[in-house]
């Protein structure tokens, strides 16, 4: 969760922000973390961080690892996810078109949903082949430089790409990553122009990407399909040639998909 993403109309509860920006300090290759750690990560003093980890153990949130001398996420913060997961109908509408797809291709195939400037992967299914990126539920990746996240913006105005992009940190990942916002209006351009969009190796090194939007009930972009493929296996362009057909029609399922789930229930 971007915590930058607050609504003015209604008061800030202090409290609450900050039990969430502790939680949020865990990540990556944070995995144990100390008072210290989480109240500069946080942005809260020690005092405070030490009132806020003692509530979230004792809400089973976090709890102390003795061999690393830290605190760490407990498995109880993964029902907050699957709270958001069961029942989603987008999910729920995706998922036998994204295997599918997965069959078809052999390759990893994912969905992933925005939030702020990022995209968050809510489902995926692995190739069939090694591949040694890892992509667990609930990653996040900038939008500029993911194939997802340049597939959804290709799919809105565009003055509201723009806003996304002065708002985003456009720091390069990888050698590749493109930072340049004009490119990147290219490269959206391109994908609004095409029906998919591409990203060569922007995020992870030997990585090539492909994605397409997922329409909502009133034409705006809600998600993204991409599938993935290793360098040893692909070039872009093959990947393009052989992939973006059916990914797109893929995309186009899953959007129809959605769409009578919503009229169903609505209809119920």
């Amino acid at each position: 969760m971007n915590r930058s993403v607050r609504s003015s109309a209604l008061p800030l509860i202090q409290s609450v922000d900050k039990a969430l920006a502790v939680l949020h300090a865990f990540g990556g290759e944070r995995r144990a973390l100390n008072l210290a750690e989480i109240a500069a990560t946080a942005g809260i003093t020690k005092s405070s961080a030490q009132r806020f980890t003692n509530t979230l153990r004792q809400l089973g949130y976090l709890q102390r690892d003795v061999h690393a001398r830290g605190w760490v996420l407990s498995p109880r913060v993964l029902t907050i996810g699957h709270a958001y997961l069961a029942g989603h109908t987008l999910i729920e509408a995706a998922t036998s078109h994204l295997l599918q797809l997965n069959v078809a291709t052999g390759e990893s195939v994912s969905l992933s949903e925005p939030d702020d400037t990022s995209m968050v992967y809510v489902a995926r299914f692995p190739g069939h082949q090694p591949f040694l990126i890892h992509m667990p539920i609930g990653r996040s990746l900038p939008m500029f430089c993911t194939a997802a996240g340049r597939a959804y913006l290709s799919r809105l105005p565009p003055e509201e790409v723009t806003e996304v992009l002065e708002r985003s940190k456009l720091r390069p990942l990888t050698s590749t990553t493109v930072t340049d916002k004009a490119r990147i209006l290219d490269l959206v351009n391109e994908a609004r122009e095409l029906g998919y969009s591409r990203a060569n190796q922007e995020c992870y090194r030997g990585d090539l990407t492909i994605g397409a939007a997922v329409i909502g009930q009133h034409g705006r972009p809600v998600a993204a399909i991409n599938i993935s493929g290793p360098t040893s296996r692909w070039t872009m362009e093959a990947l393009t040639q052989r992939w973006a057909p059916l990914l797109m029609q893929t995309a186009r399922a899953a959007s129809s998909g959605m769409a009578d789930r919503i009229a169903a229930r609505q209809s119920a």
